[in-house]
């Protein structure tokens, strides 16, 4: 680690120690838009010239958008510059995650990594950067970093021009997901052999700032509202979950409630929540592996160990393509890596170590997070005797047309069981994303998930 990030370390410390992390200087902030990126990534290029320089991301009319909202692939004539095997990786090590290097071990046949040129696709709307910037000069972390001051006036990207692992972690937790949107989406847990059984789901997603009759007392220290509705198979179809997510779950732990179509009842589900097992997804993931990690952050500590360059998945619009199915996707061991997509990006890599005294089935897991949009990329996550258990991937791509990064889904594997769970795909369903919807407080309430729960 070099002499900068101790020095950062030794201040977050610090800080931490004293319950509050301060905001950056308004000279600080002033580089979001002049030597960084309006969200805090290095604007230029690196010195070998495999990275370009930030230019404002990928156009909105860079493709097409179909009638039914899906993204065509702006990228579709290029060719991948080489492609990462279990035969040549030794070369490509030094820009490799542990994690993917599991995954070439335990799939030395199959595994592999189409590498294509890089494009710094991200860009939001110019209200969402003006917000990271008033982040910056105004958030603070509370509570041992296990909550936000000074977040209401922004709501995003909570750290733009991060101090410490934490502030990283809390950037994926607050990034700009599109405000009101609903979703259908698919997932999987393959077996070993590649047969699987799609679990279909219902998403809304509604944050504060556009739900107009919020209470503002509830609003206060509300990051979102999720309601997930399953709609096949037939066993957990009407069964519905809804989980208000806090800034500070310390504070104010999440509230989620589940209603069970069989029993015709609303129960609350403290479970979703740290590493609880995630819905139907047959033991493969936690509560908090959703997403590729999300809720509160106070059961680890959070260490920075600096930026990297790695070849992370990145503009993977194939996978999302309408005329790919699930059973092109889905395979024994792994998704289908000729579909996937790989480029060179600078990552900022932050490693959770179990504290003493806390329980979660991992002991310690490492985040890869994309300099430019704050999304995870990787993940990887360890057991108690400290082997490698799963390795998370998130198949990012920007969805130019509203300017959002996001995922064509997100996978976690299982590299001692060889299985894993897929999630977040949405191919052969009638709509795409539908972002932008009305939202009310009463649509996310326990009373309504009965509702919701008709068959």
């Amino acid at each position: 680690m070099n002499t900068t990030l101790k020095m950062l370390g030794a201040l977050s410390l610090s800080l931490l120690a004293s319950g509050v992390l301060a905001a950056v200087s308004e000279q600080e902030a002033a580089k979001l838009g002049t030597s960084l990126t309006p969200l805090g990534g290095e604007m230029a290029g690196n010195a070998a010239g495999t990275i370009p320089a930030w230019t404002g991301g990928l156009a909105s009319n860079a493709g097409q958008v179909d009638a039914r909202g899906f993204l065509s692939d702006p990228f579709a004539g290029e060719q991948p510059l080489f492609t990462i095997t279990a035969q040549n990786l030794e070369q490509y090590r030094d820009q490799l995650s542990a994690g993917q290097l599991a995954m070439f071990a335990r799939y030395p046949e199959s595994y592999r990594m189409p590498v294509y040129p890089t494009h710094r696709s991200t860009a939001v709307p110019d209200a969402i950067n003006a917000a990271a910037k008033t982040s910056a000069l105004k958030t603070g972390l509370r509570d041992g970093g296990n909550g936000l001051t000074g977040f209401t006036d922004s709501r995003y990207y909570a750290f733009p021009i991060p101090q410490n692992g934490l502030e990283v972690v809390w950037n994926h937790i607050t990034r700009y997901r599109g405000g009101n949107l609903k979703r259908s989406i698919v997932q999987a847990s393959p077996q070993t052999n590649g047969a699987y059984t799609l679990v279909n789901f219902e998403d809304e997603v509604a944050f504060p700032d556009n739900i107009p009759d919020i209470d503002p007392s509830k609003a206060e220290n509300a990051l979102l509202f999720f309601k997930q509705r399953v709609t096949a198979p037939a066993r957990l179809a009407g069964n519905v979950l809804l989980v208000h997510d806090s800034l500070d779950q310390v504070a104010e732990p999440r509230m989620a409630w589940l209603y069970n179509a069989g029993q015709r009842r609303v129960r609350r589900a403290p479970q979703v929540a740290y590493d609880g097992p995630g819905t139907a997804s047959d033991g493969l993931r936690t509560s908090d592996n959703f997403d590729m990690f999300n809720g509160a952050p106070d059961r680890y500590d959070w260490k920075l160990v600096g930026k990297r360059e790695l070849f992370i998945p990145y503009n993977n619009y194939r996978l999302a393509l309408p005329s790919v199915k699930y059973a092109d996707i889905l395979k024994a061991g792994h998704i289908n890596q000729d579909l996937t997509r790989y480029e060179l990006h600078r990552v900022w890599e932050v490693e959770a170590t179990l504290k003493s005294g806390e329980r979660n089935i991992y002991a310690k897991r490492r985040f890869y997070v994309d300099e430019d949009s704050w999304q995870i990329a990787l993940s990887e996550h360890y057991d108690g005797r400290g082997q490698l258990w799963r390795v998370g991937e998130a198949m990012l791509l920007q969805h130019y047309a509203q300017k959002i990064p996001v995922y064509a889904l997100e996978a976690l594997y299982d590299v001692i069981a060889g299985r894993y769970v897929a999630v977040g795909m949405a191919n052969e369903e009638k709509m795409s994303i539908q972002y932008g919807t009305q939202a009310s407080a009463k649509d996310f309430t326990p009373a309504a998930l009965r509702n919701a729960g008709v068959r």
